[in-house]
């Protein structure tokens, strides 16, 4: 079956499955640490139980990379998955409706596909390499802003780095955190945000692949602070810095944070 397809039912799946769960004490259990030592919760183990399955069944790819369970090996012929069930647990636990699934497909350390969808309002987004960025089908592109005085950023960093982000604060128009990654990415790739900071260095793997490709693929530019490509390893503990811009604001972007 095509990626995108079975994605799409994959992401109905999904949506059936947690809706009892979310915004209830039941679904915001802890069940135990997960394969990147946070914890995983009721909802997140439902949501990712059900997705494995899909996977499994359609033969997608050798191995999934999920931020729950870790590395699990599949029967498809070869590629990488990597997985976030649930994007945005919180939100979804205190009814924000702002959360995802996120998927994409790798080779050889390469994200090929991507599949976002904001499972609170139904927008689908998705990306194939050099085939551009899509919104719902329809193709997207991030944003022309040429001045960091009137761009809007989402930006996240530790107490410690409050130093670092308040040069840039100052300057932009408005800063945003929203809590959902792989949607926030997507957001820059449409033009609805002009950037995406995130120098915790806590942002895995599971949480960019997908956002990224699409970014990328709507014109957006995305590197660590050093202006170095993201790698992709087959792991969910290497953890990074992540800067996304609508290309023209990278440079700007990275020097006030240095």
């Amino acid at each position: 079956m095509d990626f995108f397809t079975c994605c799409n039912m994959i992401a109905d799946d999904v949506s059936v499955c947690i809706h009892p769960f979310i915004g209830t004490r039941e679904g915001d259990r802890i069940l135990r640490a997960g394969a990147d030592n946070t914890p995983t919760r009721v909802i997140d183990d439902i949501a990712e139980s059900c997705i494995l399955k899909q996977i499994e069944k359609h033969m997608l790819c050798a191995r999934v990379v999920s931020e729950e369970a870790g590395i699990i090996s599949m029967p498809g012929p070869a590629g990488t998955i990597f997985l976030d069930p649930l994007d945005g647990t919180y939100n979804a636990l205190a009814t924000i409706p702002f959360y995802a699934l996120s998927i994409s497909f790798a080779l050889n350390g390469e994200i090929l596909k991507a599949f976002v969808k904001d499972l609170a309002n139904n927008e689908i987004f998705t990306a194939e390499k050099g085939k551009g960025a899509f919104l719902n089908g329809t193709r997207i592109h991030v944003s022309h802003t040429a001045d960091l005085g009137t761009s809007a950023l989402c930006m996240y960093g530790l107490k410690k780095q409050r130093a670092d982000l308040l040069d840039l604060s100052s300057i932009i128009r408005r800063s945003r955190q929203f809590g959902a990654i792989a949607l926030e990415l997507c957001y820059v790739a449409a033009g609805r945000l002009d950037g995406f900071i995130d120098i915790r260095g806590m942002l895995r793997v599971t949480d960019a692949a997908a956002g990224v490709l699409v970014c990328q693929e709507a014109g957006g530019e995305v590197t660590d602070t050093d202006k170095n490509p993201i790698p992709f390893p087959d792991a969910v503990s290497i953890k990074s810095n992540l800067i996304a811009t609508n290309r023209i604001l990278h440079s700007d972007v990275i020097s006030h944070l240095r």
